[in-house]
């Protein structure tokens, strides 16, 4: 699937991934490959990218949404640092 981090301030990450952690506001959830159409809100917390099976990125983010759509996912945050 395609994951997409941007912030105000620009992209911050556009990609293949397998998978996606997010801090939703009411608890932690996972997005994978293939997931039905969702719009979430999100908190400030960790964000984790599972770029495949050995590889992840984790971004502190800010609050924000997700949306998930035809394979996509487009994280809008106010902001994200990559640990």
């Amino acid at each position: 699937m395609t994951l997409e981090i941007l912030t105000p301030e620009g992209k911050v990450f556009s990609g293949e991934v397998t998978g996606v952690q997010l801090p939703g506001i009411d608890g932690v959830f996972e997005v994978l490959d293939k997931h039905a159409p969702l719009v979430s809100a999100l908190k400030s917390g960790k964000l984790k990218v599972l770029k495949d099976k050995n590889a992840t990125s984790i971004y502190n983010i800010q609050s924000g949404f997700v949306e998930v759509l035809h394979n996509k996912t487009m994280v809008l945050v106010e902001g994200a640092i990559e640990e």
